[in-house]
């Protein structure tokens, strides 16, 4: 009951900003995500001046007290909102959104990256109300931005903290923001444009399949976000106030994403000056106005994020994955030529391949945008830009490519780097942003092709032979199938991805104890058969989420005298056995007379007592 209500709150607070927002001339299509981003640095705001759950609770109030204040004026029909309908993708949306939902509620978290970083992150600021200092070394990634940790935080604050709490918090960012698509539409009415779109995002999750929604990594946060920024750009192009401030909140919220959202910003600054330059006639005035604006616009928007790098380097004397030129350049001295030249041939390697996800995702977009050109410039006798888009979009897969080789070369270690470790993950960004993007222009593009351009006169009678009608209709309904059945596989499949994940370390562990929510210093000893989860940390980083301890470590070998087994396990205050570990199980009878398959245990001089 208490998390209905907390939702029925934060849903509340959310729709106060919504509704301010569409007040000051935001789109109702970029409204909610708009929304969540001025949230966001509200909390970033009292989070940083160390004032977080007084933040997460007076950001939220206010919009509550913002949703009733206008509801009463809506009444009192002083300050009502232009209704602008109900469409078909909004039944989509809702829908199949809510199904979503229900589904990331009931999955649990998996992924490693959530334990080293993410989600540990949420954890931390949701039980200490406050970022992380130098003294808490719960916290591996200092120098990461904390945008959606943020939001998640404020969400799983009113409805209680969980896994599934996290994931629907992120879903709803995600969400949100995907709705914002919706707004580059010519016509809403037209099912058929409509349904692209609605196919799109759910053709994007499957270039997502490296991640999927049941994770609270970022990878798909970066790109839906930026297309939100992008689509915001276009059509506030013509109300300078409201383009740079739109500007300075989305360029503001993507740098405190991550810090490799500088390539997104970078896209959106260049359509900003663009658009800026192209937007009305000329006058010798805008010679001043423009850079005028584009300086203040994005100065405001990268001064949070250089807030954030001051407190990095004032807070942490040295911090993991932090932007340094001195760093890259040692890394860059240290590789030798011959293993640089190994690792460029393995990365051409991987970009020619068919069988890589991304290539045929470049491939994909490329293929629809030049085929339809074709058609409508020969066939229609039409001028579109549909060859420029994609020649364009090829320009950005280059420089994204070339940014990504830099990372490789310059941040991650050799041993790292010849795999490619994690190319699929990070290109899957720039592919389904890319995607957004050439569907955008695709559609306005099928919209201009419609027989009657007047929106007001369209209707079923509005086409140029029975022919084209019927086409059209089976069109939308093939187009509609496939957008409902591509969006519910993602569905399904991220439930056989929970099943599949029925037997992993976070899962045990949820079946041997209870999970604290004391930040504590506690030490706890991870008891792993499996050789790989001790290896690359994953246990270590599981058992210090879970017990919310800086000094929990996992262990597989156990190969040692009686003597030296005890010396060993009265190291740590509690052990943790998420799985039956043969060694251990024998060494423990010999050494306390105990008969210990799983469990969590607290070490004493005399053996191990079981907690329940």
């Amino acid at each position: 009951m208490s998390t209905w209500i907390g939702f029925i709150l934060y849903a509340l607070g959310l729709l106060g900003y919504n509704s301010t927002v569409r007040r000051l001339g935001v789109s109702p299509y970029l409204a909610w995500i708009t929304s969540m981003l001025v949230q966001i640095l509200l909390l970033y705001g009292f989070a940083m001046t160390g004032h977080l759950n007084i933040g997460i609770q007076l950001v939220t109030y206010l919009g509550i007290f913002l949703a009733i204040l206008w509801f009463i004026l809506s009444i009192a029909k002083k300050s009502q909102l232009k209704f602008e309908g109900i469409h078909l993708f909004d039944f989509w949306m809702i829908g199949l959104g809510i199904a979503t939902g229900n589904v990331l509620w009931n999955s649990p978290l998996v992924h490693y990256d959530n334990f080293s970083h993410w989600a540990v992150m949420v954890k931390f600021m949701t039980f200490t109300g406050h970022l992380p200092g130098a003294a808490d070394k719960l916290i591996s990634f200092t120098s990461y931005p904390p945008a959606t940790a943020l939001f998640i935080t404020q969400f799983v604050h009113w409805v209680g903290f969980s896994d599934g709490a996290m994931l629907v918090a992120q879903f709803i960012l995600i969400w949100g923001a995907a709705y914002s698509i919706f707004a580059g539409l010519r016509d809403r009415s037209r099912a058929l444009t409509s349904f692209i779109l609605c196919f799109t995002l759910a053709i994007s999750f499957v270039f997502n399949v490296a991640i999927r929604l049941n994770n609270l990594l970022v990878d798909y946060v970066l790109p839906i976000i930026t297309i939100a920024a992008l689509v915001g750009v276009f059509i506030y192009r013509k109300k300078p106030i409201l383009l740079c401030t739109h500007v300075s909140l989305f360029t503001a919220a993507l740098l405190l994403v991550k810090n490799s959202a500088t390539f997104f910003v970078i896209m959106i600054v260049v359509y900003f000056l663009y658009t800026l330059i192209t937007n009305n006639k000329w006058q010798w005035q805008r010679i001043f106005t423009i850079p005028l604006q584009f300086i203040i616009s994005i100065g405001i928007g990268i001064a949070p994020f250089l807030w954030w790098n001051w407190h990095v380097k004032q807070t942490f004397p040295i911090s993991k994955h932090q932007i340094s030129t001195q760093a890259y350049s040692k890394q860059l001295n240290g590789e030798s030529h011959r293993a640089l030249l190994k690792i460029a041939h393995k990365f051409i390697e991987q970009i020619t391949s068919f069988n890589s996800l991304s290539t045929k995702g470049i491939l994909l977009i490329n293929i629809v945008l030049i085929i339809t050109w074709m058609f409508v410039k020969f066939y229609q006798h039409q001028h579109n830009n549909l060859l420029g888009m994609a020649i364009l979009l090829d320009i950005v897969f280059i420089v994204y490519y070339i940014s990504l080789f830099g990372m490789y070369i310059l941040s991650m270690p050799y041993a790292e780097a010849i795999l490619l470790d994690g190319f699929e993950r990070y290109m899957a960004s720039t592919v389904i942003l890319n995607l957004f993007i050439a569907a955008i222009c695709l559609v306005r593009v099928i919209d201009h092709q419609q027989f009657e351009q007047n929106f007001q006169k369209r209707n079923t009678q509005s086409f140029k032979s029975a022919l084209t009608k019927n086409i059209y209709q089976i069109t939308t309904l093939v187009i509609a199938f496939f957008a409902i059945t591509m969006m519910y596989s993602e569905i399904t499949g991220t439930k056989f991805t929970n099943e599949m994940n029925h037997n992993t370390l976070p899962l045990q562990m949820k079946r041997i104890s209870k999970p604290w929510n004391h930040l504590n210093h506690r030490k706890v000893l991870i008891v792993d058969p499996e050789v790989v989860d001790v290896n690359d940390y994953y246990a270590g980083y599981v058992g210090r989420y879970y017990y919310f301890t800086d000094k929990a470590v996992g262990q597989e070998n156990f190969m040692m005298t009686p003597q030296q087994f005890k010396q060993a396990v009265e190291q740590y205050q509690y052990v943790a056995i998420p799985e039956s570990h043969q060694t251990f199980t024998t060494l423990t009878k010999k050494t306390f007379h105990q008969h210990v398959v799983t469990g969590l245990f607290k070490v004493t001089k005399n053996g191990l007592i079981r907690i329940h």
